[in-house]
């Protein structure tokens, strides 16, 4: 139900276009959105009933803003902005980067060919992005072969390896004219957007020669070249009239889900595809959502732009087009039209495969987190967080955390605590303090940054650590979160969850899960998840200290040196194995060398 002041704030809302602002309990903007009518849009999330994403949105909205403006264009030019600045957790976020490599021809004066996975605007050429790492590299190694420029570094004074291979054109010893450079180039892109028939010819005439030259391994080598072109180059079905650079997108919609399907095209063929699916925020105008992931989409960093977008009917073209800065057009008939249709099949289809694997999958995730909660008498949560300390006879203690978020681990959000009180080792006063410490260190930083709280945290103990951190979130944090502890057997195994509430007058009590159940698997899920990611980071910071004291007991190796070696070598072993000039050359005396050579 809508606050008082959302109430208040709807009767004045104007029926023109513009982009609204929700925002969460700490006026943080968590979502963005445009509309031709911000009355009827904005009013729609608070007086309609909401499923799915978009029910989730409005539990968390206390307030919005809206900016109104003159045109539906320039309602979408600014949500581009807006999103852009804030990076609202509910619309579409992508991640960075494709991870896919390009062929660049560098733009120097003596040019190469290269594979990359940065796009700089450096003046060079790239052509890709390659969805197969091995295709790439093939490719580059029969242009390096057939078309070469420069392999080798440069001026040397001496004709280098490729340039007896014939795989370099001789910057090595002499200055190579830039039309021989531009001429090779040519050939190149050429090659790179598709056009093979004039490649086949000339190196049919090579082999020819070579043949007759009784050059039988130069032959040899140019049949493998041509049997690349035939098995890589052909291979690929010929599915459009010209060789435009172009991406085709289509989308499909279906129980609150966008599945968005992406077509690339290059050098006529279907280079490669890429589908994504998210659940839908705003479900009135979908459109829009697909509208901004593609603005998004060609925002991440490593993207290039192709010659042509094409995208179905009811989208703004217009709009795209002034924001991309290429052409953005929807085919009515024709070939362009049927790939147009193909995309959206291929959405569907794998949105339907999505709600297939995401039943079976939330009974093993958000249905086993479920029943943790069920079995708590808690309402549905979607974040659990528990602790787990590990230390040597009270030697380096640390602390880690690991989040669960829907019955899946966050690891992004996983934390690791170095603590800062000794340990009184056998003393059931340790796990007091670690776990007071690492408890007051974790809530009262989301507190200070306005960050949302767990909706439930697992201690891995008893009823020692429980207590501890419902005093310190209780008493000093004035906060409610449930705590419950993953208690064991005398076997060692988890079977029963401690909880309770005494200090608000709640008693402990055990709670046992049946060990055949999905919650059970994954609360002791999350019990060995937070015991492994603590046994590591402690192994990793005692073998760091132990090094460091060992480094230490050394004479004449004082805090500047030791750094110096522990940055260096990284290991003790590397250090022993190290020989005097090895030393010496981070920064080490003769004398503190030796010193160091002869105590290890």
């Amino acid at each position: 139900m809508a606050s008082q002041l959302i109430e208040n704030k709807l009767k004045l809302l104007p029926a023109k276009p513009g982009c609204y602002l929700m925002k969460d309990v700490n006026g943080k903007v968590i979502y963005v959105g445009k509309s031709k009518n911000l009355k009827s849009r904005v009013r729609s999330y608070f007086k309609s009933t909401q499923v799915g994403r978009r029910a989730e949105l409005v539990e968390n909205i206390s307030d919005y803003d809206i900016i109104t403006v003159s045109t539906d264009k320039e309602a979408f030019l600014l949500e581009v902005t807006l999103i852009k600045k804030y990076q609202p957790y509910y619309n579409v976020q992508l991640k960075q980067g494709t991870g896919y490599p390009y062929i660049e021809i560098t733009n120097e004066r003596d040019p190469q060919t290269k594979l990359t996975s940065i796009i700089r605007k450096d003046g060079g050429y790239y052509f890709g992005p390659y969805p197969n790492v091995y295709a790439a590299q093939a490719t580059l190694k029969f242009i390096q072969k057939v078309f070469p420029l420069r392999r080798c570094h440069g001026k040397q004074g001496r004709p280098c390896l490729y340039y007896h291979m014939g795989q370099c054109l001789g910057a090595c010893f002499k200055n190579v004219p830039k039309s021989v450079y531009a001429a090779q180039i040519k050939k190149i892109k050429s090659f790179l957007n598709g056009d093979i028939g004039w490649v086949k010819k000339d190196l049919n005439q090579r082999m020819e020669t070579a043949s007759q030259n009784l050059e039988f391994e130069r032959a040899a080598e140019i049949r493998d070249q041509l049997n690349y072109i035939e098995e890589t180059v052909e291979k690929q079905k010929i599915i459009s009239n010209d060789n435009t650079q172009r991406d085709i997108f289509n989308f499909y919609v279906d129980k609150s889900w966008i599945a968005i399907q992406i077509f690339f095209l290059r050098q006529a063929k279907l280079l490669r595809s890429e589908t994504r699916m998210y659940p839908l925020t705003d479900t009135n105008d979908p459109e829009d959502t697909f509208s901004s992931f593609i603005v998004q989409f060609y925002g991440q960093r490593n993207r290039i732009l192709p010659k042509e977008v094409l995208v179905p009917a009811k989208i703004d073209n217009e709009a795209l087009s002034e924001v991309l800065h290429v052409p953005v057009r929807t085919p009515k008939r024709g070939q362009k039209r049927s790939l147009l249709n193909m995309a959206k099949d291929n959405a569907k289809l794998k949105l339907d495969e999505k709600f297939r694997l995401l039943e079976l999958g939330n009974r093993k995730t958000k249905g086993a987190q479920k029943e943790i909660f069920d079995s708590l008498g808690l309402p549905y949560g979607h974040v659990i967080e528990s602790f787990d300390h590990s230390h040597i006879q009270g030697a380096d203690p640390v602390s880690a955390l690991v989040v669960f978020r829907d019955g899946e681990p966050d690891k992004n959000s996983y934390r690791k605590y170095k603590l800062k009180g000794e340990v009184e080792h056998q003393n059931g006063g340790d796990e007091v303090r670690n776990t007071r410490e690492v408890v007051r260190r974790r809530y009262s930083r989301l507190l200070k940054e306005h960050k949302p709280m767990p909706d439930l945290i697992l201690m891995d103990g008893g009823q020692i650590q429980v207590d501890a951190c419902e005093d310190i979130l209780r008493n000093e944090l004035d906060l409610n979160i449930p705590v419950a502890g993953m208690v064991k057997d005398n076997k060692h195994r988890t079977n029963h969850l401690l909880y309770g509430d005494p200090i608000n007058g709640v008693p402990l009590k055990l709670i046992p899960l049946d060990p055949k159940s999905q919650g059970f698997y994954l609360m002791t899920r999350i019990q060995d998840e937070v015991h492994r990611f603590a046994i590591t980071f402690h192994r990793k910071t005692h073998a760091k200290n132990a090094l460091s004291s060992k480094l230490d007991s050394i004479k004449g190796i004082g805090p500047k040196s030791r750094n110096k070696l522990l940055r260096h070598f990284g290991s003790l072993r590397k250090i022993k194995e190290a020989s005097i000039d090895e030393l010496r050359s981070v920064g080490l005396t003769l004398p503190q060398a030796q010193t160091v050579k002869l105590t290890l």
